[in-house]
């Protein structure tokens, strides 16, 4: 069933105010809402095939070996290419083309790349105080002071 059958029965008022509602996970959703997922669960069109599809893939999360991890993947990108739901199967095309990558979050368990996105800034940040530095080797050991908290240098001469 599409959105133009139910507009023929005159029962297009089903899908008035639930764009939030599939796009919440089902334990965020409001008293009001609930009831509606139920009747929208109903139906089989494709913008509820493609809400289940996106709960599927949520299971992907759970998973802690890349193996299988890459298993559900494969399956999970199969059914949903199969689906003929073109938003989703170009998102799928992007899953696809990011596999590995999605794949080193298991291989890595699960760590966040914060410390590296902390670690650039920070170099980001040495580089910018430093502008003008009168070679690659001055700014070279400033970011290895800056970064490692290395001990300074002796100076000849003294700066007060």
């Amino acid at each position: 069933m599409d959105v133009t059958k139910l507009k023929q029965e005159h029962r297009e008022a089903v899908l008035t105010k639930s764009k939030y509602i599939f796009m919440k996970n089902p334990e965020n959703l409001t008293e009001k809402q609930v009831p509606k997922l139920q009747e929208l669960l109903g139906y089989n069109l494709r913008i509820v095939r493609a809400y289940l599809m996106k709960e599927e893939f949520e299971r992907f999360w759970q998973y802690k070996s890349p193996y299988w991890a890459g298993k559900f993947l494969h399956d999970w990108c199969v059914r949903t290419m199969r689906s003929k739901i073109e938003p989703m199967k170009k998102f799928v095309t992007t899953i696809r083309n990011h596999r590995e990558l999605l794949l080193n979050w298991f291989k890595s368990k699960g760590l966040s790349s914060g410390i590296v996105e902390g670690f650039n800034n920070k170099v980001k940040l040495t580089v910018r105080k430093g502008y003008g530095y009168a070679s690659n080797k001055s700014l070279q050991i400033t970011l290895y002071h800056a970064l490692g908290k290395l001990p300074e240098p002796k100076f000849t001469h003294r700066f007060w």
